[in-house]
């Protein structure tokens, strides 16, 4: 009776729209949006559909969560090579560290006007130290000078975690020119306001080649955004082993996605821990990380997404990860039409967990990969708009794979996920209870800790052995 009068509901209040192919939360989270101000109906039908709700969106378990040996480590990593092409390469393994290579022309620094002063006045080569301490700065630090791939500028701490910068500025660290690393430092947005906290590093025009790894980023809308300007563009960044979070929802109407890349391309997302990203504000609508904006050769894998620690069915939407985003201004594009808001970029052995949304969105992109994905108490994988299109494989995943608007969709060897299948996949605790059954073509050459894949493998982005899913902090 519960489920009729439900079913009538649902009729009811979506005359007129359509929800096919729409996740189950996104057509509950509609309903109680309409059922709003009808007194008689919320009292008869709301308890129904929380009760609904909790089937799709399981309550998260109290606790702190694992990292599973994503974002920042303990040590530093090992020192940064670049392609022949000049590109950051990111490590394969935190495990294989080497340290902190050999730097020159050190320059050390212990006051935020040092700091300052040392970033806005770097050379070629120069290496910026900053002791350890906490360092309160209430405005953006700019660069003004060019690295190269043999002689990069770096900003670093010698140690991770004991270099803490407060700033109370609507961007932090504004990069707009090329070969410049940032490592091993903790970076926290104060400001009172959140609108006055957009950005901890801002990589614009020129700053093309920019390295952000191992780094602990918290308390911004979007902690690390990347565009062009004057049809300059920031191609090949390396995003690697960071922790990028909020303390708590952020109260804004702008953009919440931790990295937000807009018409760049040929980054590279690797280990990153992303969670904790929820809007309070204006469509409530945040991404743990995207690239949209007409960019193409994007590389996401082996991230640990989360999109709240508690309370899933909070306001607001959360989705994990996305090529396309919720769309771009033709002004912001880079061929200024947006045809496609990312082509030919990749998504493979990410771990994405408790979204009340999908886990994996493509908006208006084409020829995308997504491999050996790990989906969490999410509504799953959808693709939007008749231009997109994309090969979906050898993902383990709870919820649908949706094609909501008539793309081209190529389906192969993706598996839903069982609860029994782990010791407690909610807390993450993702050691296998069963062999899984099947193996399926294996569609990239590692797994989500950068251990070598058989040709035959386990979907999603676990490949079953231990060493895989251990915790390290």
């Amino acid at each position: 009776m519960v489920g009729l009068l439900l079913t009538q509901t649902v009729q009811v209040v979506s005359y007129g729209t359509s929800l096919v192919n729409r996740s189950p939360s996104e057509v509950i989270r509609y309903v109680k949006k309409r059922l709003e101000g009808h007194n008689k109906l919320e009292y008869v039908f709301l308890p129904p559909i929380h009760w609904l709700q909790a089937k799709f969106e399981r309550p998260i378990p109290p606790g702190k969560l694992p990292s599973l040996g994503k974002g920042i480590q303990a040590f530093s990593l090992a020192p940064l090579l670049y392609s022949s092409e000049g590109y950051p390469l990111p490590i394969d393994n935190a495990k294989a560290h080497g340290g902190m290579p050999r730097l020159s022309q050190i320059r050390t620094v212990s006051t935020p006007q040092e700091i300052i002063r040392a970033v806005e006045t770097a050379k070629e080569g120069d290496s910026i130290e900053i002791l350890p301490g906490v360092y309160p700065i209430r405005q953006n630090i700019r660069t003004n000078s060019a690295g190269t791939q043999a002689n990069p500028i770096r900003v670093f701490a010698a140690t991770p975690g004991q270099v803490i910068i407060e700033f109370s500025a609507v961007e932090g660290f504004h990069i707009t020119q090329p070969y410049w690393v940032f490592e091993n430092l903790r970076v926290r947005g104060v400001c009172k306001r959140h609108d006055d906290c957009e950005h901890a590093f801002h990589v614009v025009g020129k700053a093309k080649n920019t390295a952000i790894r191992n780094n602990l980023i918290e308390d911004f809308n979007a902690h690390i955004k990347v565009n062009g300007i004057d049809n300059h563009w920031p191609d090949a960044g390396l995003v690697q082993f960071n922790t990028l979070t909020n303390n708590g929802p952020r109260q804004t109407t702008k953009p919440v996605t931790p990295v937000d890349i807009v018409g760049a391309s040929y980054w590279s997302l690797h280990d990153n821990l992303i969670s904790n990203f929820i809007k309070d504000d204006g469509n409530k609508v945040a991404f743990g990380a995207f690239m949209k904006g007409a960019g193409q050769g994007g590389v996401i894998r082996r991230n640990l997404v989360i999109c709240t620690h508690s309370k899933i069915s909070q306001p607001g939407i959360r989705v994990g990860l996305s090529f396309g985003g919720g769309g771009t201004q033709k002004s912001s594009c880079r061929d200024k039409k947006c045809t496609y808001e990312h082509q030919n970029g990749q998504m493979a052995n990410n771990i994405v967990a408790h979204c009340n949304d999908d886990g994996i969105d493509l908006n208006n992109s084409i020829g995308n990969h997504v491999f050996h994905n790990t989906l969490i108490n999410t509504a799953g994988i959808s693709m939007r708009n008749p231009y997109s299109s994309s090969r979906i494989a050898a993902n383990h995943l709870s919820g649908d794979i949706r094609n909501r608007s008539g793309g081209f969709m190529q389906i192969d060897s993706n598996e839903q996920l069982e609860q029994r299948e782990f010791l407690d996949a909610d807390r993450l605790a993702l050691v296998r209870q069963i062999v899984p059954k099947t193996t399926a073509q294996s569609f990239v050459q590692d797994d989500f800790c950068g251990q070598p894949r058989e040709p035959n493998s386990i979907v999603g982005a676990l490949n079953g052995a231990p060493h895989c899913i251990e915790t390290r902090k």
